[in-house]
């Protein structure tokens, strides 16, 4: 043991030696204090006024103004990504701004943002409108046409350069039969001017509870015309496009004209005024043709005035970001310590790694020559008797593993850290598990290009899968090295055998056999020199053979990682000077697991050894149901079956000696 002690402290074995301190920092160079010790990260600051709400705390305005320019800032980039747009770092240097600057420059972007969306929004509904409206006239005036008139024939010319790609099918006006219909329907002689109709356009999905709706509150007195628009429009609620159906309602009678429109406006029909003269109608369709280009040569203008907006304020937009978030980081650490009025100054305390002090010192001291401070912080260490947090020292290899040991769970302060065996005995569980060289290679070609481009993933956003990968990229590459070492034992290529070191030591028993796989094969000459013989590949003994190898090779690394944890137990019994734990936990966990699945990984070795085809899992069984029964066929060794019953009784003895003693002397202790 006095060897051990002499032997220089391993790093990482433990977390580093910490420090409780208390900083004096004057007003005028808080900000800058603390922003240096955040780029630091050496410093954890406690929180000296977690007896008051956020609300109550100094720098509260501060922080709501932080909160606010974040929301601004989401909202841009919300806009950038809505407009398709990429935002990226402009590769000219920016000049650095202040957060007063920042706060007014975003509540400009934002006012005008949103009064561009507010015009494009009004725009694009006017713009639907009349879109509407033109499909309403093309569509209707289909319906309303008469060709009968030397009116419409003289007006043919005129209506083929407006309505473009229309087809006039109609042989005959519809009103006039729509007249003759109501002609049948109503008593008396014929009353043309009594038919009136209502033109409007509604969407696909709703047309045929629209219809139904029509046709039952007018009792049937109704012609209901539809035709499908020929373009799709833009929805600006959902900004996607949409099919929609331009309809014709003939119908005779005031209180059917209020019903129907009633309708119209439940089920979200919008209603535009057609004539039907011929000639009004296609003065108003040239009219609406007229608008619809302004208002196209607008919209496009607008669009661009806001992607070029939305593209300038995209080069600054991640360094605005990082500023935010700093700036109230920083606040918020502000708001731990404590307000000193009568002598303006600001109290915190927190704990430092003992390394770090010159650090700490060092950036204080710049933080009070850059805020052109008369007065110093004050740094004073502090003497306390709650424990201290636990830090580690880590670095890119190192940090993904504690990461994965804190997952389950933070050492204590100076605890014995299983980061430091997790860095080997991770990957290589895993390539037991999964080893196969030709996978092997597959994650060592990945582990390789993450690290190869280590600096530029680095400085970039990733998403959650890819920075997850990212991070462990250095588990991978001994993943993928274990795997393909382990893989080699295994003789394993994507599942598939190779005689990489030599020919095999087997092969068929007769010169004239044929099938040598299910007769059987018979060893020639010396052992396969590395790894598993492929001809136990599709032999009739594969499966019973290599399950029996990987079952057991795996039953002795988890009992020599289970004794490696109760061995770091001793060792940190021993450095806190607990007795207690190594007379009543560490022995008595060491008798019982080494006294039966240490037996157990001593019979598989034995039975490796030798060559013995004892059964294994019968001896286990029996050393407990018959331990005085003689073995027979299943001994491996003399003296066998003493060691077993001697090894049961220590078992036996070691289970109350593990669980009753610590806690009722742990009790009397407290007690006293």
């Amino acid at each position: 043991m006095e060897y051990i002690d002499r032997l220089p402290a391993m790093d990482l074995m433990r977390s580093e030696k910490m420090m409780l301190v208390q900083l004096i920092i004057p007003v005028e160079s808080a900000h800058r204090a603390v922003s240096y010790l955040g780029e630091l990260g050496l410093l954890q600051f406690r929180d000296l006024n977690d007896d008051k709400s956020p609300f109550q705390r100094t720098f509260v305005n501060q922080v709501k103004r932080c909160a606010e320019m974040s929301r601004k800032l989401r909202f841009i980039k919300e806009q950038i990504h809505k407009a398709g747009l990429t935002p990226s770092p402009s590769p000219a240097p920016q000049p650095d701004i202040d957060l007063e600057e920042l706060e007014i420059q975003l509540e400009e972007h934002e006012h005008g943002l949103i009064e561009m969306n507010a015009n494009s929004e009004k725009l694009q509904q006017t713009y639907n409108e009349l879109l509407e409206f033109k499909m309403v006239l093309q569509k209707a005036g289909d319906f309303l046409l008469s060709t009968g008139s030397h009116v419409a024939t003289q007006e043919t010319e005129l209506a083929e350069n407006i309505h473009v790609n229309d087809d006039y099918a109609e042989t005959s006006s519809l009103l006039e039969q729509v007249g003759s219909n109501f002609q049948e329907m109503l008593p008396g002689p014929s009353n043309q001017t009594g038919v009136r109709f209502i033109s409007g356009i509604i969407c696909k999905s709703k047309v045929l509870r629209f219809e139904r709706m029509l046709f039952r509150t007018t009792r049937g007195n109704m012609l209901f015309n539809q035709a499908p628009t020929d373009d799709q429009i833009l929805d600006p609620a959902t900004n996607e496009l949409v099919e929609k159906i331009v309809f014709v309602v003939f119908f005779s009678g005031e209180q059917a004209r209020v019903k129907i429109l009633k309708i119209c406006e439940a089920f979200g029909a919008n209603c535009y005024p057609v004539a039907e003269d011929t000639i009004r109608r296609r003065q108003i369709t040239r009219e609406v043709l007229s608008h619809l280009s302004d208002l196209e040569t607008t919209l496009e203008a607008g669009l661009r005035h806001r992607d070029k907006a939305l593209i300038s304020i995209g080069f600054h937009l991640a360094k605005w970001m990082n500023m935010v978030r700093r700036e109230k980081a920083v606040y918020d650490t502000l708001n731990m310590l404590n307000f000193d009025v009568t002598k303006k100054c600001l109290v915190g305390e927190g704990w430092c790694p003992i390394f770090a002090k010159t650090k700490i010192q060092e950036a204080l001291q710049r933080a009070t020559t850059d805020s052109n401070s008369q007065v110093g912080v004050i740094f004073h260490v502090m003497h306390s008797v709650e424990s201290p947090p636990t830090y580690f020292k880590t670095n890119h290899l190192t940090n993904a593993y504690q990461e994965i040991v804190d997952a389950y769970g933070v050492a204590k302060y100076q605890e014995a850290n299983p980061a430091v065996y997790t860095i080997i005995t991770f990957p290589f569980l895993f390539a037991v598990m999964f080893g196969d060289w030709g996978h092997g290679i597959c994650l060592l070609l990945g582990a390789l290009f993450l690290i190869a481009r280590e600096k530029k993933l680095g400085s970039q956003k990733l998403g959650s899968f890819m920075e997850m990968l990212f991070g462990g990229r250095y588990v991978l590459l001994l993943m993928s090295l274990f795997s393909i070492y382990c893989g080699l034992i295994y003789n394993e290529f994507f599942s598939v055998p190779f005689h990489i070191f030599g020919n095999s030591a087997y092969r068929c028993r007769d010169t004239t056999c044929s099938d040598s796989r299910s007769v059987g094969l018979v060893k020639y000459q010396d052992t396969y020199p590395f790894g598993v013989d492929p001809s136990w590949r599709g032999s009739r003994s594969e499966l019973p053979f290599l399950n029996s190898l990987k079952m057991k090779m795996s039953i002795l690394f988890g009992i020599a990682q289970m004794n490696l944890g109760i061995i770091l137990s001793y060792f940190n019994a021993r450095y806190f000077g607990n007795s207690l734990d190594i007379k009543y936990q560490f022995v008595p966990q060491m008798i019982f697991l080494n006294s039966l699945f240490g037996y157990l990984s001593l019979l598989i070795i034995i039975k490796w050894c030798s060559g013995s085809q004892a059964d294994l899992y019968h001896v286990m069984i029996y050393m407990f149901l018959s331990p005085f029964e003689d073995l027979g066929e299943n001994k491996l060794f003399w003296g066998q079956n003493v060691l077993q019953v001697i090894l049961l009784l220590l078992a036996v003895i070691a289970v109350p000696w593990m669980l009753f003693p610590k806690p009722f002397i742990l009790k009397r202790l407290h007690t006293e």
